[in-house]
């Protein structure tokens, strides 16, 4: 476990450069906050914590984060801090549009600088909805500054005619019933009406909670934080903890640089695979990783998926429980628990304590949702990764939530290079779709959606549903929802956009698949592939100004993240702390 650095003192704050000075320009800033009511006995010799907070009237995820600010206050406050509140980007996953991927680093810089331009000497990060938790993390990683991120929370479980609805899964799963014919609009609506009952966000094992319980498992959550649901009166005392906490956190100088050890990532990455976690996770924790200065990759994850099993009974990997189930059977502290094996127990957290010492109490109330290493979900990890001449630098698949049937297949790709033309072939019924067919969407990666959109859980075709088939195989540069579940290949690498060898194929070619093998190939020969590779033309720009012209430009490919080349940690040298003259 690393040492924590000597305590500070109140000249060692970083605020003191803004309020300390006897000079013209801190006259400036203490009169300033005079301005607003406060009186220097509310600043002099604290810790000035900054509350970022991702709310918004347009985020149901996050509709109680107003609120929670609040209770993070309180907390601050009663450690002797001085509590600030500033508004960062909510990135509703449900109201943003073409995808909240598309500005997830716009929310890493706004963390960052937000933090380095304001008299701020630690941080509380409040998020939870998909790209808000890797978002926050981002920029607080690039900052170093000490930090708390508190998870928004899983909503309640849904609820129709007597049935428990999960968010994303049922949605999928009843849509299709609808196009089949086997629920009426009356049901439909129904389930719209019943899917999402409290604030919180999905309370499937979708990418808001398996990004939070990544958050805890790399250490920048309080313990047992991240299963806690949004309507729990608990998720209002861990605010207040964590707002108690992170100004002791600042005394000792406690930075995530100091937490977000390479182990602590790899801990976070067998956290994933046993959690069922979203195929999102591997974009994210590279990027984070990388932010941290860690060389993590693909290759990490494909450890990790060969010998950690899933062991959360948590849909959609899982078969019958939600979030609020697993919380109740002990949540993400007895799921480490379970699996300490595969953790490095040594590991520092923003507890002050090690991850050993978080997890040494943890029990696990219910066996059936929170599974033994001894009887698994699944054998593997949640995620496969795949390589070959149709994704060179790797793509993506969840095994453990597919018909087992396409865990070896070869089928005929059937080829769209966009969303519309792709939706109108498989709502009619006359296309010539079969059971085997192999359905391909392109242009749809970091560059070509833009943004990457969450398009990769492409819809069956209306004919092979009103057959009674659920699932095909299914291939594309894209991403899908946590909450997305068939034989999805995804994160295709390169992306077909820029010429990766998606942009070469063609209806017609045979795709085979072998997940035990870890590849995935097109039987089409090279001497073929140069021809077509000489013959393929660019596609036109995205974006010819703004920040959609920047995205472009600087964005990585899925395996490498998807950061911006200019904020990885190895691009110049570190930005200093700002003048104030």
């Amino acid at each position: 476990m690393s040492k924590l650095p000597r305590r500070k003192t109140p000249a060692d704050l970083r605020s003191a450069r803004w309020f300390g000075p006897a000079d013209l320009r801190s006259f400036g800033h203490r009169s300033r906050a005079m301005q607003m009511g406060y009186s220097p006995e509310e600043w002099q010799g604290r810790p000035v914590i900054a509350i970022i907070n991702t709310w918004s009237d347009l985020n149901p995820c996050h509709t109680h984060l107003r609120a929670r600010a609040e209770d993070v206050k309180r907390g601050i406050l009663m450690a002797g801090g001085f509590p600030v509140e500033l508004p960062a980007l909510s990135l509703s996953e449900s109201f943003v549009k073409p995808t909240t991927m598309l500005y997830r680093n716009m929310l890493a810089m706004e963390t960052e600088e937000l933090l380095r331009s304001h008299p701020v000497d630690g941080a509380v990060l409040l998020g939870g909805c998909d790209k808000t938790t890797p978002g926050l993390m981002l920029g607080a990683t690039s900052m170093d500054l000490p930090c708390i991120f508190v998870p928004a929370g899983p909503m309640l479980r849904g609820n129709w005619g007597g049935k428990t609805l999960g968010s994303g899964s049922d949605s999928w799963k009843y849509w299709d019933e609808l196009r089949a014919g086997k629920i009426t609009e009356k049901d439909w609506l129904g389930v719209e009406q019943g899917i999402a009952r409290s604030h919180g966000t999905c309370m499937t094992m979708g990418t808001a909670s398996t990004m939070t319980a990544i958050a805890e498992a790399v250490g920048m959550v309080l313990p047992g934080g991240s299963s806690i649901p949004a309507a729990d009166s608990s998720h209002i005392r861990l605010c207040s903890e964590s707002g108690r906490r992170v100004v002791e956190m600042v005394w000792e100088d406690l930075k995530p640089s100091v937490i977000q050890t390479r182990q602590a990532f790899l801990n976070a990455i067998n956290v994933a695979m046993a959690m069922g976690c979203s195929t999102n996770a591997i974009i994210h924790l590279i990027a984070m990783a990388r932010r941290a200065g860690h060389d993590i990759g693909l290759d990490d994850f494909e450890r990790a998926s060969r010998k950690v099993p899933v062991i959360g009974n948590v849909r959609p990997t899982g078969t019958t429980y939600l979030m609020e189930d697993f919380y109740y059977a002990g949540g993400i502290r007895a799921l480490m628990m379970q699996m300490k094996q595969h953790l490095d127990l040594s590991c520092l957290t923003v507890s002050g304590k090690a991850l050993g010492e978080n997890i040494e109490d943890a029990k696990v109330y219910n066996e059936d949702v929170i599974r033994p290493l001894s009887n698994p979900i699944y054998g593997e990890g949640s995620l496969a990764v795949l390589k070959g001449n149709l994704a060179p630098d790797g793509c993506v698949i969840k095994p453990a939530a597919m018909e087992q049937r396409f865990l070896k297949h070869a089928g005929p790709a059937v080829v769209f290079d966009d969303y519309p033309s792709m939706k109108k072939a498989v709502d009619d019924e006359s296309y010539p779709f079969t059971p085997d067919s192999v359905l391909v969407l392109r242009n749809a990666g970091p560059q070509g959606g833009p943004g990457m959109p969450e398009w990769g859980m492409l819809p069956m075709p209306k004919a092979l549903l009103k057959q009674g088939y659920r699932d095909m195989l299914r291939i594309s540069d894209a991403r899908m929802s946590g909450t997305s579940y068939g034989a999805c290949v995804l994160h295709v690498a390169p992306e077909s956009y820029i010429g990766g060898p998606l942009a070469l194929l063609r209806t017609g070619d045979i795709v085979e698949v072998d997940i035990a093998a870890r590849s995935i190939n097109m039987r089409v020969s090279e001497e073929e592939l140069a021809a077509r590779r000489a013959a393929w033309v660019p596609p036109p720009a995205r974006f010819e100004r703004g920040y959609g012209w920047a995205f472009t430009r600087h964005i990585q490919q899925a395996n490498e993240g998807c950061d911006f080349d200019f904020l990885r940690t190895d691009f110049g040298a570190p930005v200093a702390e700002p003048v104030i003259y």
